[in-house]
């Protein structure tokens, strides 16, 4: 009975694997980090906006720009000083949902047959 070795080449690409995985964990660790320090220095840097804005407004001196959020408030986020209760199922919707998808799908399916038939290709 013959015994298997494994070739000498296979410790070599597995250490090597090994040390691209780690250089990778590092690069992203640095990137981590980076990301966290501009996290944790926004809200310093909006406030720095936000008072230089005041003074703008105030002086006249300001750009004529509105200073808006672009983001969408989310109800489950912003509104969470309500109750405590578990959400409700979202089965209801997911049915309408697929009912509209369900209907869609026929109505582009009844234009393809529409046009196949009138133009004649």
């Amino acid at each position: 009975m013959a015994m298997f070795r494994r070739s000498p080449k296979s410790p070599s690409a597995l250490r090597r694997r090994q040390q691209e995985i780690e250089q990778r964990e590092a690069e992203l660790r640095e990137k981590v980090q980076k990301l966290e320090r501009v996290v944790t220095r926004a809200p310093q840097s909006a406030q720095d906006t936000s008072s230089g804005q005041k003074r703008g407004i105030k002086d006249g001196t300001g750009d004529q720009q509105l200073h808006v959020s672009v983001a969408l408030e989310d109800r489950n986020y912003f509104h969470k000083s309500g109750s405590r209760r578990r959400p409700r199922s979202l089965r209801k919707e997911r049915r309408q949902g697929r009912m509209v998808f369900l209907l869609l799908v026929v109505a582009l399916g009844a234009a393809v047959v529409w046009l196949m038939s009138h133009l004649h290709f």
